[in-house]
């Protein structure tokens, strides 16, 4: 992925990584434009930055979505880049009495059906594209789970997976396929307390440290991993997962 020049629209761009993403990337002039369902936020990104653009979107929303992709062909038709960044996350406890899967189907809606809806909302307009890119954001818990966040963790692993077969898919469109797998950072993704969390990576860290890899092209198989990133990604190989598994989910 080149890191200047492009039309890059970030879903799920108005808070955490998405929008520290979106004035990185706005900043080494980047057209960039950002979704989200508030409103308030979109104003706030935007808000005195020329050529960063918001627009309002529910990913749960089909039609929403063919709105976006009718008006995207309409006023952004260069665009080259879709961040599908959006996601939620909560803690679920399936040992209670009266655990349901409503918060695991929310999960599934927002993390795995809005990062397909959307990519295939805007894969045609990405196809006609030179340097066309398409990055998706999952966790690192997609490869060592934080059992008390099942349904997020699988959400992740299966964008992991997900992500291997439509790179390979697309591989002589051409359009690249790369792949965030986040290590805990500061975010409020699962409340306020994370955001200010010292044994979590600042976000602003985070992502300097994912421009320096993109800008170096450095991503083998697709994957763009910082250096936190790697020995949670590689415990299973490495014959460390067990160990890895336990300091995680303590007894």
């Amino acid at each position: 992925m080149k890191i200047t020049g492009n039309t890059i629209l970030i879903a799920g761009g108005t808070s955490g990584i998405g929008r520290a993403l979106a004035e990185a990337l706005h900043q080494r002039g980047n057209r960039v434009i950002v979704t989200g369902r508030r409103q308030a936020l979109l104003d706030e990104v935007t808000a005195g930055r020329p050529g960063l653009v918001g627009m309002s979107l529910d990913l749960n929303d089909p039609a929403a979505l063919s709105r976006l992709a009718t008006e995207i062909r309409a006023r952004f038709p260069d665009l080259n880049v879709l961040i599908a960044n959006a996601g939620i996350s909560r803690a679920e406890d399936m040992a209670a009495d009266g655990w349901d899967a409503a918060d695991a189907q929310a999960i599934v809606e927002t993390n795995i059906l809005g990062v397909l809806r959307v990519t295939a909302a805007l894969l045609p307009v990405l196809k006609g594209r030179p340097d066309a890119t398409i990055i998706a954001t999952s966790s690192n818990l997609a490869f060592v789970p934080r059992a008390d966040f099942p349904a997020y963790c699988a959400s992740k692993a299966f964008l992991h997976s997900w992500l291997q077969s439509l790179r390979h898919q697309l591989r002589s469109v051409p359009v690249e396929v790369l792949e965030l797998a986040p290590p805990y950072v500061q975010t409020a993704l699962t409340g306020a307390r994370r955001a200010s969390d010292p044994r979590a990576m600042p976000v602003a860290a985070y992502v300097a440290e994912v421009m320096q890899l993109l800008e170096r092209g450095d991503h083998p198989r697709g994957e763009v991993l910082v250096e936190r990133d790697r020995a949670r990604r590689w415990a299973e190989r490495d014959g460390r997962y067990d160990a890895t598994f336990a300091a995680m989910n303590p007894d």
